[in-house]
């Protein structure tokens, strides 16, 4: 045997062992098979040189235009690709939207429990291993498809999140975004032995160090950044809850946009959404905060447009991420400039009441109707170049869109997006205690010792009686350090 294969070989084995803490919560199947082609899922081969020794399963509507976007999809430990198919969400949307999908699957033969090699720089890295292999997919999947090269994005769970972050760090050029759900930070360990430490808790360091590890995946490159989205568990103790935060604070550094959020909101399935603007005004970031839910995808099985997948092993019914990820991303609003109408121009808000936002734009020749998008989901088409949202809830932040629509009902580009708190709300409240108080108060959970405030999972320090803080909460349910000063 040559020493280069018996290396790989030791290295295989041991990464099953740096991933034992994953095993002992993922499926016991004696042995993970292939994925057999499913429904619309498809085996490729042939797609590269695949220096990873991946496999490649693609999922593409019928009829889908050109320029449309390209979803990559990660499957976590002994899953395979045709469990992501089946029970994610993404063919429902790829339907619905209009876009392909890349399911890429390693196996027993890579690593004995199926994990891709989110902890191994010779297999996440910039052209190398498996991180290669799946952007020869993208290379080969935008040649048969016609996919839009500025709409790529990927996403995945667990292993696949350790995975999805370590791509959008070394090909920041490739991916135009990406949703890592129950994952790692880019490039959390480098080593074998490092995995299971990142997964209990990763490094204490601060939003530079974190972002430095990013911009060391490829040297040289100064932007544009992909937007990222991050689902974490607050009840997960695969891989703890302390990464969501490690995640935060390193993309919104890469982004140069500081940890405080834009707005945040409450969502179904006691999810608290945390959105961290860029200096357009658009999200940049956006981190899901599930309360009690543990290891796993976020789904919600359901016929309607913001319910997808299926109850799994590690698909766990709370909401759908798949579809505020795609919202997030834009994939509901259509490929850009895939009608013939320019996007609206002068969107502004003109008013806000305590249940309702009034907005007003320009016109565009040409255009026989309006499509208002709120939170990307759209809420109403009309003929005038002004709306009124009834019916929102009070001392909220909401995000709006507006394209023009053609008289053969084709949607233009969506315009630039502006936020509208409206009016009143519950006050702020502001709690001073120990971090042993805050936390059995409910205001605070801890993790590997340390205390973060529930909501936006700032790092209180230690879990004792011997350091205060003061928690302000606004909305309801979220807290964030306010020791400078709170004002209620």
């Amino acid at each position: 045997m040559r020493p280069s294969i018996l290396r790989r070989l030791l290295r295989r084995v041991a990464a099953t062992a740096a991933l034992a803490l994953v095993a002992a919560t993922l499926s016991t199947a004696a042995s993970v098979q292939p994925a057999a082609a499913a429904g619309g899922l498809q085996q490729v081969t042939g797609f590269g040189s695949n220096p990873g020794n991946l496999q490649m399963y693609e999922y593409a509507p019928a009829a889908l235009p050109a320029n449309a976007p390209l979803v990559v999809a990660l499957h976590g430990c002994t899953q395979t690709a045709n469990d992501y198919y089946a029970s994610s969400g993404w063919p429902k949307y790829a339907d619905l939207w209009g876009f392909a999908v890349v399911f890429p699957q390693t196996t027993a033969a890579n690593n004995a429990l199926s994990c891709f090699g989110w902890f191994d720089p010779a297999e996440d890295g910039r052209g190398r291993g498996e991180a290669a292999s799946i952007v020869q997919m993208v290379e080969y999947a935008k040649q048969r498809y016609g996919s839009d090269g500025r709409q790529v994005y990927v996403t995945g769970l667990s292993a696949g999140g350790g995975m999805t972050a370590d791509l959008l760090a070394a090909y920041p050029d490739v991916f135009a975004g990406g949703s890592v759900a129950s994952g790692l930070p880019a490039q959390c360990a480098t080593s074998q032995a490092g995995a299971s430490g990142c997964q209990t808790g990763p490094q204490k360091l601060t939003p530079a160090q974190w972002g430095d590890k990013v911009r060391g995946a490829y040297p040289g490159y100064s932007g544009p950044w992909p937007r990222v989205a991050i689902w974490q568990g607050t009840a997960d103790y695969t891989v703890y809850p302390a990464n969501a935060t490690a995640l935060r604070d390193q993309w919104t550094d890469v982004w140069g946009i500081g940890q405080t959020p834009s707005a945040t909101d409450n969502l179904p399935g006691g999810t608290t959404r945390s959105v961290y603007d860029d200096a357009s005004g658009d999200p940049a970031v956006v981190t899901y905060s599930l309360s009690g839910m543990g290891h796993g995808l976020a789904v919600s099985p359901g016929s309607g447009t913001d319910q997808c997948g299926a109850t799994a092993a590690y698909f766990l019914n709370t909401i759908c991420s798949t579809y505020h990820t795609g919202v997030f991303w834009g994939l509901d609003q259509g490929v850009p400039g895939g009608g013939q109408l320019p996007a609206p121009s002068g969107l502004r808000v003109t008013g806000v009441t305590a249940d309702s936002v009034s907005l007003s734009w320009d016109a565009v020749a040409g255009a026989g109707s309006y499509a208002v998008h709120r939170d990307g989901a759209k809420v109403a088409t009309t003929a005038a170049t002004t709306y009124t949202d009834p019916g929102l809830t009070a001392g909220t932040a909401y995000r709006y869109t507006v394209a023009a629509v053609d008289g053969s009902g084709t949607p233009g580009t969506a315009s630039s997006q502006v936020t509208a708190t409206t009016a009143g709300g519950a006050p702020a409240r502001c709690f001073t205690a120990t971090n042993y108080a805050q936390v059995a108060a409910g205001r605070a959970h801890t993790t590997g010792g340390s205390v973060y405030a529930n909501g936006s999972d700032q790092n209180m320090g230690l879990y004792n009686v011997f350091v205060t803080h003061t928690l302000k909460e606004s909305p309801s349910g979220y807290f964030v350090i306010a020791d400078t000063g709170c004002t209620a």
